[in-house]
């Protein structure tokens, strides 16, 4: 058991099971799905997500498609706002609202891509949940290639905001 909420720790567990989150991408991130991410860790301090080289992930240059690299860059961010929101009380809703990328190497093979900024998530979750007031997270996810080498960087911009009650 780690340091996390009763909620957060049940998604993680959830998130862990390969079986159970394929489907859950299946149903609610197909194109994560066919690209053929994984979450590969999932912590309170962060999360890495691979994505592979496939046929379906290649661009015309002989490397993943930049729009691959942005899918898995942003589910590292993105299952650490989905713990954080999991079964919240109040209910709190996440949006994607800025992003922006930098691209240094060719990425080929298995790309790994780290968030570390599951504590600054939390701690925006749960300032939301206290002001009822909207707020944003900036978080950054780093792609490494098999040799350690960064091949890009991505920070995304999340919205947190308790939801009214009508739409909970």
């Amino acid at each position: 058991m780690t340091g996390l909420p009763k909620a957060a720790e049940d998604f993680r567990i959830l998130v862990s099971s390969p079986a159970r989150f394929r489907l859950f991408m299946l149903s609610r991130l197909p194109m994560a799905y066919m690209a053929g991410l994984r979450v590969v860790s999932l912590t309170d301090e962060g999360a890495t997500v691979s994505v592979p080289f496939k046929y379906l992930n290649k661009n015309p240059f002989g490397s993943i498609y930049f729009a691959c690299l942005s899918m898995a860059a942003e589910l590292s961010t993105g299952v650490l706002c989905m713990m954080h929101t999991y079964k919240a009380n109040p209910a709190v809703s996440m949006l994607v609202v800025h992003m922006e990328a930098d691209f240094t190497k060719k990425a080929v093979g298995k790309i790994v891509f780290t968030c570390p900024d599951g504590k600054r998530v939390q701690e925006a979750v749960e300032q939301t949940k206290v002001t009822g007031q909207g707020i944003t997270v900036h978080t950054t996810s780093i792609g490494l290639n098999a040799q350690g080498e960064q091949v890009a960087a991505f920070r995304y911009t999340w919205s947190l905001k308790v939801k009214s009650p009508a739409a909970a």
